[in-house]
């Protein structure tokens, strides 16, 4: 077996999934007049939604601050890493189906691919978006009119394709349940790993996976 998720990467990524979850739920209970009814206290799921949100780059912003984050540094460098099988990787997607799947099997793909680097692109930028606007929205005496319509409007659509991104990630990882297995226990199987990230078993893409 190979160490694929530390137990810090292990507790940030489940502290921010139960963060964003409560997100969801609450911002649809204040969005969404049936929810809202049912659970009652509007102005407490406010409070809680704010909170939440304010909290959400806490997890991440203590785990990169010590040396225990050296495993989740490891893997943002990765993540900001685009190589040519990355480019690879987008265009066989656009291809037929026995021809995609050929085409993504002789890719040297490293820890992550390519769609999960966009993925975490998208997250990390739209989950700052959501905390400006979010805090204009809710202390909205210092902005300008335009500047708060603007505000809500932003964070109202971004919401949107954030949980219909969320929705797509969660589906993908069920797909495969050996690599959501890893998230729960850190480590991953020799195999998979030769079959699905073979550059991050050789160490082409940074450190390569140790043995446990």
């Amino acid at each position: 077996m190979l160490l694929r998720f530390d137990w810090v990467e292990r507790v940030v990524h489940w502290v921010n999934a139960t963060l964003f979850g409560v997100l969801i739920f609450t911002g649809a209970a204040l969005y969404l007049e049936p929810i809202g009814r049912l659970i009652g206290r509007r102005a407490l799921v406010e409070d809680i939604h704010v909170y939440c949100g304010l909290a959400l780059p806490v997890p991440l912003v203590i785990a990169l601050s010590g040396s225990w984050g050296k495993a989740l540094r490891a893997d943002l460098h990765r993540f900001n890493r685009w190589t040519k099988e990355d480019r690879d990787w987008l265009r066989a997607l656009l291809r037929a189906g026995p021809e995609r799947r050929r085409s993504l099997g002789g890719i040297r793909v490293g820890k992550f691919n390519a769609g999960q680097k966009l993925n975490a692109a998208f997250i990390a930028g739209s989950g700052l978006v959501m905390l400006g606007t979010g805090v204009i929205m809710r202390w909205y005496h210092p902005w300008p009119l335009t500047w708060r319509t603007g505000a809500t409007f932003v964070h109202d659509w971004l919401a949107l394709a954030i949980g219909l991104v969320i929705i797509g990630h969660i589906w993908m990882a069920l797909m495969d349940w050996d690599a959501m297995r890893s998230m729960f226990v850190g480590t991953i199987s020799r195999t998979w790993a030769k079959r699905h990230a073979p550059a991050w078993l050789d160490g082409e893409d940074g450190p390569p996976a140790p043995e446990r």
